[in-house]
């Protein structure tokens, strides 16, 4: 079922030419917090002021493939941008809903090359993935606040003039620790997997392959969530249990060690991690960036994407 959400504006500001329409995937199975997964998005989204009235409109594919409203119909509806959100599954899969997403998202870079995509962590992935990039796992998995340098391309994507006229006060908040111009973006991290290689046809946006666009200027993905604030991304904290192996009972019969220690250990870990989920991040910044990206043209040249090799299905 597609749920439209429509967020006010928190102050008044002089709206552009028309409400920007938004289509996300959301593609977390059987997640008991979709919901609050989605209202994230709906909180972020509002404080992008200068986009008052922008229409959400959420997918959930990985519940719902066997609806036919599962993703959206571009034959029918037009959105300015397509976010292929985060999910819970690992996109080397082969599932059925997995293997929908990814023909949905060839097929409009195929027929609809001029449609702004927005890929987050599983959607950077996977979009990474589909044209030619390599998936690996994490030795170590990142949870919470992180920060992530910008390359110079990176730079000047996130130092335009316009951006800046659009978020003089965001800005100086996000500067306010002595940082002369951009030259980090700090995002919350949830996963243990990530791109190991770029896609064929992409410019690095951030450092170790945690951000990228398109030649064609019609895809922009990153790693990280902007959508995320501290009171989402503490509902899954619980990750790191089963992630850093910090189960009560992570000793096996016969090792020696304190029972006390270890709990103290993983009370220690898990109150770090929480401090990181809090800590002050770009991501509000990062979506007003986006948004006025959307209103940037794009090349429409999606087979140079398609056939720059490494397309996967």
């Amino acid at each position: 079922m597609t749920i439209l959400e429509s967020p006010h504006s928190i102050v008044k500001t002089a709206p552009h030419s028309r409400p920007l329409k938004l289509a996300i995937l959301l593609n977390s199975y059987r997640s008991p917090f979709i919901h609050e997964i989605r209202d994230s998005y709906i909180r972020s989204l509002s404080q992008v002021t200068h986009y008052p009235g922008t229409q959400l409109s959420f997918f959930y594919p990985a519940d719902n493939y066997k609806q036919e409203n599962d993703l959206p119909d571009l034959s029918r509806d037009n959105y300015d941008l397509i976010v292929i959100g985060g999910g819970n599954a690992d996109p080397r899969k082969r599932h059925a809903w997995i293997l929908r997403v990814h023909k949905f998202i060839l097929d409009t870079v195929k027929n609809y090359p001029r449609q702004k995509i927005c890929g987050i962590c599983w959607g950077h992935q996977t979009i990474g993935m589909l044209f030619g990039g390599e998936v690996i796992d994490l030795e170590h998995p990142e949870l919470g606040v992180t920060e992530a340098a910008l390359t110079p391309l990176g730079q000047k994507f996130f130092g335009s003039r316009d951006h800046h006229h659009h978020h003089q006060q965001q800005h100086r908040a996000s500067t306010s620790h002595g940082k002369v111009g951009k030259k980090v973006l700090s995002l919350q991290q949830h996963h243990r997997r990530a791109l190991g290689t770029a896609p064929k046809g992409f410019h690095e946006l951030l450092v170790d392959n945690q951000a990228f666009v398109s030649q064609n200027n019609a895809i922009l993905t990153f790693q990280g969530h902007p959508e995320k604030d501290a009171r989402c991304a503490k509902l899954r904290v619980g990750d790191a249990v089963r992630w850093y192996s910090l189960g009560k009972n992570s000793v096996s019969e016969g090792e020696t060690g304190s029972s006390e220690s270890e709990e103290e250990e993983r009370v220690t870990m898990l109150g770090k991690i929480q401090k990181d989920m809090e800590r002050q991040h770009d991501g509000v910044e990062v979506w007003g960036r986006v948004l006025d990206w959307v209103r940037e043209g794009s090349s429409g040249a999606g087979h140079e994407i398609l056939h720059g090799g490494g397309v996967h299905l």
